[in-house]
């Protein structure tokens, strides 16, 4: 089992700069170790052995290493060559490191590095990065870089002008010793852990302060609630005590978590002053703590009648244990004495919520078995009332405002269904709806709605963000990806809808036109077609429609989403109709009383942000306007709705280069929006990152890096996305752009984020150490 690593990115450079001698002495022993479980009995590494161990997506790399480090020439490597090779890496001086790296460029070895050559090596470095550039683009890139580097124009780049073209960017060759030594290291080095964050620094309760006051407030309520129930039985026993101080706070968790689901009125109240007081922006988080609460007392509550029924049965002979327990002969319940057997049923119900509400279920694309379990709270209510002689009291006012939120989203969103006016099938499965907007549907920028689209699933509703402007006024944006059945299901359906056109009368069968008969080809395996071009709306649709019939096995799928990504403009999809229940608020409606506004997304994260990107600009256009007239009535429009706004980062984290495509258009138009502005002092500056694509430290990327800042200065351009905006290959150095965000002084800084919680966890601790607020999305 071989168990050498190639390290991408940065990450371990301190790995070998902070290495003493001991460290480094056991970090050859260790290389020596790998070595001989990996070259077996002969004590030599070959060629396939060694690209094993170095698990490179490009086979060019592990061959250019391996010539390199076979010194001899033999066609193996020996121990004592793979030690000497690795000494020069990571101890060698800076001039020997820039001439390995040289070495690798110049795959004739002939002392220069020619076209062809640059081109080949610029070539592998993109298929190392997962970055899918057209050969033209190659070939542009190619001559950026040898332009730029052969100084003499000698049609060949020395060793010379390799190391001067280097000198023209600092980073790298501030980290060529990064990129030599990081490739490989060993496992058993620890990582240095961030310290915990210390919870009483100002930092903290800045950012948790109304959480941590508004649990403490209620966990107190709850402990008063229990002493004051337990007292008014003290004489009945431990157990009675014990039940019924759980009962009175059962009460109470089970009144709040209706009033936690409370959507539209907890809405309402983001746009009061109890946003500012009340921990609104985590009533997920709290209707989650507090299913737990429940669940729990329930299982205290019920342990403690059984226990109380232990002992009546033992010392009163009227009743047996099982009849106190599943009989209403005792009496016990103010409804026919069934409180007994109301709590079983509650029992059972609340056991199968919990179960089915579990992250398990919910994110293994399930959604479906958490989705209809739940709905069993109508029971639960009714059986609560039942069951407990006080409930009722509690449950009045939160059950008549959840009722009426009910009857009122019904109402509304089945009032007549909504057209789904056009379709866009994205690249990574992510279906874009443009759904007909209601009239006297108002919503605030980041706000999501509950969709239901009875062709998928008719008793389904999903939550989803709006990913257009309020000011768009004529149709409504969603981007859903496809994680789960229902979306999926989404996914496919339109992907599918046409599938049966070939099946229509002759009539309309003759229609098969030349578009249709192309794509039949093209997606067969005619490779020497180019992709295809719709000389109408009808045309585009029929290439799309005939997608999945021709390519059933995906075979040609990249093809297939290069099509996709065009526009599924329909006449004939108007008759798909869909319902929206909402809106609702999210965090993200603090935006626009924030000062300087950092806007994280990660991947489909950036959905709510492609909403307030548009909003912004909208409104900051219009107040660069209004700043040059007189029109008051405007001015105090703009005034009334806060627009605080002195600065915008808009950072956008992808996988892949294809996830760029959901937003390029709608990106393209903020740039030129501002495109006259200052780029030292833009209002909307933004930060491209794709973690697939290795990073300037690395080895295998420095000479693409290189030639894609240079194209970029070229064309005015970047070449990923075609953006102004340079994508930065890896991840973000948080220290570093919370530093220039902190330097900048435009005003206090809210960070909101959108995507994975473990991203969310990284991104809150650096929010602290800089005394940032941070708001999450639920994502």
């Amino acid at each position: 089992m071989c168990h050498l690593k190639i390290k991408e990115g940065h990450s371990s450079f301190w790995l070998f700069s902070a290495m003493n001698l001991d460290e480094d002495a056991k970090w050859l022993e260790w290389v020596a170790q790998q070595f001989e479980s990996i070259a077996g009995d002969d004590q030599e590494i070959d060629l396939e052995e060694f690209k094993m161990a170095l698990k490179v997506k490009e086979p060019f790399f592990a061959e250019r290493f391996f010539a390199l480090f076979d010194s001899d020439g033999s066609g193996t490597i020996t121990l004592d060559e793979l030690l000497e090779a690795l000494k020069l890496l990571v101890h060698g001086s800076k001039m020997d490191k820039l001439r390995f790296l040289f070495q690798v460029y110049d795959v004739d070895g002939n002392g220069s590095i020619e076209p062809e050559e640059l081109r080949t090596v610029l070539r592998s470095c993109l298929k190392e990065s997962s970055i899918s550039l057209p050969e033209k683009k190659l070939d542009d890139l190619t001559a950026a870089l040898f332009e730029s580097a052969d100084s003499d124009h000698s049609g060949a780049i020395t060793f010379e002008e390799l190391q001067a073209e280097l000198e023209h960017f600092p980073e790298v060759m501030e980290n060529l010793t990064i990129s030599a030594a990081s490739w490989l290291k060993p496992p058993t080095v620890p990582r240095k852990s961030r310290p915990p964050p210390h919870y009483l620094s100002p930092a903290y309760w800045h950012n948790n302060g109304s959480k941590l006051l508004f649990l403490g407030s209620y966990l107190c309520v709850n402990i008063l609630l229990f002493a004051f129930a337990a007292l008014k039985h003290v004489g009945s026993g431990i157990w009675i005590m014990l039940a019924k101080g759980c009962g009175q706070c059962l009460n109470l968790n089970c009144t709040f978590l209706v009033v936690l689901m409370l959507r539209r009125c907890l809405t309402w109240l983001r746009s009061t002053w109890a946003a500012g007081v009340l921990p609104l922006d985590q009533n997920v988080l709290l209707h989650q703590l507090t299913g737990w609460a429940v669940a729990a007392l329930t299982v205290v509550h019920t342990g403690a009648h059984l226990a109380n029924f232990v002992r009546m049965s033992q010392t009163n002979s009227t009743h047996h244990f099982w009849e106190y327990l599943l009989t209403t002969r005792p009496k016990i319940g103010w409804v026919y004495g069934s409180a007994s057997l109301t709590g079983l049923a509650l029992q059972l119900l609340v056991g199968l919520i919990l179960v089915c509400s579990s992250t398990l279920v919910r994110k293994s694309g399930h959604f479906e078995v958490f989705y209809w379990t739940h709905l069993s709270y109508i029971f639960i209510w009714a059986l609560l009332i039942v069951h407990g002689p006080n409930f009722w009291k509690w449950f009045v006012v939160p059950g008549f405002l959840f009722l009426l939120e009910k009857i009122l989203g019904l109402a509304l969103s089945h009032t007549g269904g909504l057209s789904i006016v056009e379709v866009n099938l994205l690249p990574s499965k992510v279906t874009h709806l443009v759904i007909q907007r209601p009239p006297f549907f108002h919503y605030k920028p980041g706000d999501y709605v509950y969709l239901n689209i009875p062709a998928i699933a008719k008793y389904e509703w999903h939550p989803f963000t709006i990913s257009s402007a309020p000011e768009q006024r004529e149709t409504l944006w969603l981007h859903i990806r496809s994680l789960g059945q229902w979306t999926n299901r989404l996914y496919e359906y339109f992907w599918r809808y046409d599938e049966f056109q070939d099946h229509l009368p002759d009539g309309n069968q003759q229609n098969e036109n030349s578009s249709k008969k192309w794509m039949k080809r093209y997606l067969l395996g005619s490779s020497d077609l180019e992709p295809p071009v719709a000389t109408s709306q009808d045309e585009m649709v029929q290439i799309l429609s005939y997608a999945p019939i021709c390519d059933p096995s995906g075979k040609r799928a990249s093809e297939r989403e290069k099509v996709s990504g065009r526009a599924l403009e329909n006449q004939r999809l108007c008759n798909v109709k869909c319902y929206i229940d909402g809106p609702y608020g999210t965090p993200t409606r603090r935006i626009f009383t924030s000062e300087h506004a950092v806007l994280i997304g990660a991947g489909i994260g950036v959905t709510p942000f492609a909403s307030i990107l548009q909003s912004v600009m909208f409104r900051y256009q219009m107040r660069k306007q209004t700043s040059f007239s007189q029109d008051l009535t405007l001015s105090d429009k703009l005034k009334n709705e806060n627009m605080r706004l002195q600065k915008v980062d808009f950072v956008w984290i992808n996988r892949d280069q294809k996830s760029f495509e959901w937003f390029v258009s709608l990106l393209t138009h903020l740039e030129l929006s501002q495109s006259k502005e200052d780029p030292s002092n833009r209002f909307l500056e933004m930060h491209l990152y794709m973690t697939a694509a290795l990073s300037k430290n690395d080895m295998k990327a420095i000479g693409l890096q290189m030639a894609l800042d240079l194209l970029a200065e070229k064309e005015k351009k970047d070449s990923i996305t075609g953006l102004q905006t340079r994508t930065q290959p890896g991840r973000p150095d948080w220290n570093k752009l919370f530093q220039k965000l902190a330097g900048e002084k435009k005003g206090k800084v809210h960070v909101f984020f959108c995507g994975s919680p473990a991203l969310a966890k990284v991104i809150k601790a650096h929010c602290e150490q800089f005394g940032f607020r941070f708001f999450k999305e639920n994502f």
